[in-house]
Protein backbone atom coordinates (compact mmCIF):
# COMPACT_ATOMS: atom_id res chain seq x y z
CA UNK A 1 0.00 0.00 0.00
CA UNK A 2 1.14 3.77 -0.90
CA UNK A 3 0.76 6.58 1.54
CA UNK A 4 0.03 9.58 -0.03
CA UNK A 5 0.55 12.58 1.99
CA UNK A 6 -1.12 15.65 1.26
CA UNK A 7 -0.66 19.14 2.77
CA UNK A 8 -2.91 21.74 2.19
CA UNK A 9 -2.95 25.38 2.94
CA UNK A 10 -5.47 28.31 1.80
CA UNK A 11 -5.94 26.08 -1.49
CA UNK A 12 -9.94 26.40 -1.24
CA UNK A 13 -9.53 27.70 -5.10
CA UNK A 14 -7.80 24.52 -6.30
CA UNK A 15 -8.81 21.76 -4.05
CA UNK A 16 -11.95 20.52 -5.44
CA UNK A 17 -10.42 20.02 -8.95
CA UNK A 18 -6.69 19.42 -7.96
CA UNK A 19 -7.58 16.41 -5.37
CA UNK A 20 -9.78 14.09 -7.11
CA UNK A 21 -6.93 12.69 -9.44
CA UNK A 22 -4.99 11.54 -6.71
CA UNK A 23 -7.95 10.44 -4.85
CA UNK A 24 -8.76 8.47 -8.13
CA UNK A 25 -5.81 6.91 -8.62
CA UNK A 26 -6.26 2.69 -9.04
CA UNK A 27 -3.93 1.74 -6.60
CA UNK A 28 -4.06 0.43 -3.37
CA UNK A 29 -3.78 3.47 -1.28
CA UNK A 30 -4.35 5.27 1.48
CA UNK A 31 -4.53 9.05 1.45
CA UNK A 32 -3.73 11.60 4.91
CA UNK A 33 -5.06 15.43 4.12
CA UNK A 34 -2.98 17.63 6.01
CA UNK A 35 -5.04 20.98 6.49
CA UNK A 36 -2.45 23.34 7.61
CA UNK A 37 -4.35 25.95 9.54
CA UNK A 38 -6.13 26.98 6.36
CA UNK A 39 -8.19 30.10 6.92
CA UNK A 40 -9.96 30.44 3.35
CA UNK A 41 -12.48 27.62 2.58
CA UNK A 42 -10.63 24.71 2.64
CA UNK A 43 -11.87 23.19 5.32
CA UNK A 44 -15.33 23.24 3.60
CA UNK A 45 -13.78 22.05 0.54
CA UNK A 46 -12.21 19.04 2.56
CA UNK A 47 -15.59 18.22 3.62
CA UNK A 48 -17.28 18.15 0.41
CA UNK A 49 -14.96 16.34 -0.85
CA UNK A 50 -14.78 13.75 2.04
CA UNK A 51 -18.79 12.76 1.03
CA UNK A 52 -17.42 10.89 -1.75
CA UNK A 53 -14.16 9.92 -1.10
CA UNK A 54 -12.10 7.90 1.33
CA UNK A 55 -9.33 9.79 2.94
CA UNK A 56 -7.87 10.92 6.69
CA UNK A 57 -8.25 14.39 7.36
CA UNK A 58 -5.68 15.76 10.08
CA UNK A 59 -6.29 19.54 10.88
CA UNK A 60 -3.98 21.46 12.60
CA UNK A 61 -5.32 24.79 13.85
CA UNK A 62 -2.68 26.65 12.79
CA UNK A 63 -0.36 26.98 9.80
CA UNK A 64 2.59 25.74 11.08
CA UNK A 65 4.50 25.22 7.23
CA UNK A 66 4.85 22.61 4.89
CA UNK A 67 7.31 20.60 6.47
CA UNK A 68 5.31 20.36 9.69
CA UNK A 69 2.63 19.69 7.84
CA UNK A 70 4.50 16.77 6.04
CA UNK A 71 6.07 15.55 9.16
CA UNK A 72 2.44 15.22 10.59
CA UNK A 73 1.43 13.09 8.15
CA UNK A 74 4.48 10.60 8.14
CA UNK A 75 3.86 9.94 11.72
CA UNK A 76 0.26 8.84 10.66
CA UNK A 77 1.24 6.32 7.72
CA UNK A 78 0.69 2.65 7.33
CA UNK A 79 1.66 1.96 4.13
CA UNK A 80 4.88 0.03 2.62
CA UNK A 81 5.65 3.03 0.88
CA UNK A 82 5.32 7.30 0.92
CA UNK A 83 4.96 10.05 -1.09
CA UNK A 84 3.98 13.97 -0.25
CA UNK A 85 1.65 15.41 -3.47
CA UNK A 86 0.92 18.72 -3.22
CA UNK A 87 -2.90 20.21 -3.85
CA UNK A 88 -1.53 22.40 -6.74
CA UNK A 89 -1.92 21.49 -9.76
CA UNK A 90 2.06 21.58 -10.40
CA UNK A 91 2.48 17.98 -10.07
CA UNK A 92 0.35 15.23 -12.57
CA UNK A 93 -1.04 12.43 -10.10
CA UNK A 94 -0.89 9.99 -12.76
CA UNK A 95 3.30 10.12 -12.31
CA UNK A 96 2.49 8.66 -9.19
CA UNK A 97 1.62 4.98 -10.43
CA UNK A 98 4.89 4.87 -12.71
CA UNK A 99 7.02 5.44 -9.95
CA UNK A 100 5.16 3.24 -7.20
CA UNK A 101 6.00 0.35 -10.70
CA UNK A 102 9.95 1.61 -10.12
CA UNK A 103 10.05 -0.14 -6.93
CA UNK A 104 9.07 -3.48 -8.43
CA UNK A 105 12.11 -3.06 -10.34
CA UNK A 106 14.67 -3.03 -7.54
CA UNK A 107 15.06 -5.45 -4.84
CA UNK A 108 17.48 -3.63 -2.46
CA UNK A 109 15.00 -2.21 0.03
CA UNK A 110 17.22 1.13 0.14
CA UNK A 111 15.87 2.43 -3.12
CA UNK A 112 14.11 5.52 -3.04
CA UNK A 113 12.61 7.06 -6.51
CA UNK A 114 12.38 10.85 -7.01
CA UNK A 115 9.83 11.96 -9.64
CA UNK A 116 12.87 14.60 -11.45
CA UNK A 117 11.20 17.60 -13.51
CA UNK A 118 14.35 18.29 -15.12
CA UNK A 119 15.49 14.93 -16.26
CA UNK A 120 16.30 15.22 -20.19
CA UNK A 121 14.57 18.25 -20.45
CA UNK A 122 15.94 21.87 -21.19
CA UNK A 123 14.61 24.33 -19.18
CA UNK A 124 15.09 28.18 -18.48
CA UNK A 125 13.61 30.45 -16.19
CA UNK A 126 14.97 31.67 -12.99
CA UNK A 127 13.34 29.48 -11.19
CA UNK A 128 14.89 26.55 -12.81
CA UNK A 129 18.27 28.16 -12.23
CA UNK A 130 17.40 28.50 -8.28
CA UNK A 131 16.70 24.40 -8.23
CA UNK A 132 19.55 24.05 -10.39
CA UNK A 133 22.10 25.52 -8.32
CA UNK A 134 20.71 23.80 -5.37
CA UNK A 135 20.65 20.64 -6.96
CA UNK A 136 24.41 21.41 -8.29
CA UNK A 137 25.07 21.95 -4.42
CA UNK A 138 24.17 18.82 -3.05
CA UNK A 139 26.01 16.70 -5.79
CA UNK A 140 29.00 18.77 -4.94
CA UNK A 141 28.36 18.23 -1.24
CA UNK A 142 27.13 14.79 -0.91
CA UNK A 143 28.58 13.40 -4.21
CA UNK A 144 24.83 12.89 -5.65
CA UNK A 145 23.99 12.52 -9.16
CA UNK A 146 20.59 14.05 -8.93
CA UNK A 147 19.34 16.40 -11.73
CA UNK A 148 16.29 17.53 -9.49
CA UNK A 149 16.54 17.55 -5.58
CA UNK A 150 13.77 19.58 -4.84
CA UNK A 151 10.90 17.42 -6.32
CA UNK A 152 7.93 17.30 -4.12
CA UNK A 153 7.40 13.53 -5.44
CA UNK A 154 9.92 11.36 -3.65
CA UNK A 155 8.70 7.95 -3.07
CA UNK A 156 10.30 6.20 -0.33
CA UNK A 157 10.11 2.49 1.74
CA UNK A 158 8.29 3.09 4.94
CA UNK A 159 11.37 1.26 6.65
CA UNK A 160 13.36 4.88 5.54
CA UNK A 161 11.34 6.83 8.41
CA UNK A 162 13.91 5.07 10.87
CA UNK A 163 16.79 7.13 9.00
CA UNK A 164 15.23 10.16 8.74
CA UNK A 165 15.25 12.94 11.74
CA UNK A 166 13.47 15.50 9.86
CA UNK A 167 13.37 19.07 11.97
CA UNK A 168 12.20 21.32 8.92
CA UNK A 169 8.85 22.81 9.00
CA UNK A 170 8.86 24.65 5.80
CA UNK A 171 10.56 23.69 2.47
CA UNK A 172 13.54 23.59 3.39
CA UNK A 173 12.45 19.53 4.56
CA UNK A 174 13.01 18.89 0.72
CA UNK A 175 16.61 19.59 0.88
CA UNK A 176 16.34 17.47 4.29
CA UNK A 177 14.70 14.18 3.46
CA UNK A 178 17.25 14.20 0.26
CA UNK A 179 20.34 14.29 2.02
CA UNK A 180 19.04 11.94 5.00
CA UNK A 181 18.42 9.29 2.19
CA UNK A 182 22.11 9.72 0.90
CA UNK A 183 23.47 9.84 4.25
CA UNK A 184 21.57 6.75 5.27
CA UNK A 185 22.62 4.75 1.73
CA UNK A 186 19.67 4.87 -0.04
CA UNK A 187 20.11 4.73 -3.78
CA UNK A 188 18.10 7.47 -5.22
CA UNK A 189 16.38 6.83 -8.68
CA UNK A 190 14.93 9.35 -10.47
CA UNK A 191 12.11 8.82 -13.15
CA UNK A 192 10.96 11.55 -15.46
CA UNK A 193 8.04 13.55 -14.47
CA UNK A 194 6.02 16.24 -15.67
CA UNK A 195 5.53 19.51 -14.27
CA UNK A 196 3.09 22.78 -14.52
CA UNK A 197 4.58 25.30 -12.86
CA UNK A 198 2.06 28.18 -11.05
CA UNK A 199 2.99 31.64 -10.38
CA UNK A 200 2.62 33.77 -7.21
CA UNK A 201 -0.64 35.03 -8.57
CA UNK A 202 -1.96 31.82 -8.57
CA UNK A 203 -0.94 31.26 -4.96
CA UNK A 204 2.66 29.81 -5.11
CA UNK A 205 3.61 29.90 -1.56
CA UNK A 206 7.36 28.99 -1.68
CA UNK A 207 9.71 32.63 -1.27
CA UNK A 208 13.01 33.64 -2.27
CA UNK A 209 13.45 33.32 1.67
CA UNK A 210 12.85 29.21 1.26
CA UNK A 211 16.19 29.02 -0.75
CA UNK A 212 18.63 30.43 1.63
CA UNK A 213 17.17 27.77 4.16
CA UNK A 214 17.61 25.21 1.56
CA UNK A 215 21.33 26.28 1.44
CA UNK A 216 21.44 26.68 5.22
CA UNK A 217 19.85 23.04 5.52
CA UNK A 218 22.67 21.59 2.77
CA UNK A 219 25.28 23.05 4.87
CA UNK A 220 24.27 22.19 8.31
CA UNK A 221 23.75 18.93 6.79
CA UNK A 222 27.04 18.27 5.55
CA UNK A 223 29.05 19.95 8.17
CA UNK A 224 27.25 19.18 11.37
CA UNK A 225 26.62 23.30 12.00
Amino acid sequence: MLSIIIPIYNEGKLAASALPPIFELPIDKEIIVVNDGSTDDTATVLHNLSLKYNFRLITQAVNQGKGAAVKRGLVEARGSYLIVCDADNEYDPQDIPRLLTETSKNKDSKVAIFGSRWLNKNNSGWHYQINHFLTALTNFLFGSQLTDMETCFKLIPSGALNDLHLSGRRFEIEPEMTVQLIKAGYHIKEVSISYCRRGYGEGKKIKPRDGLLAILTLLKERFKI
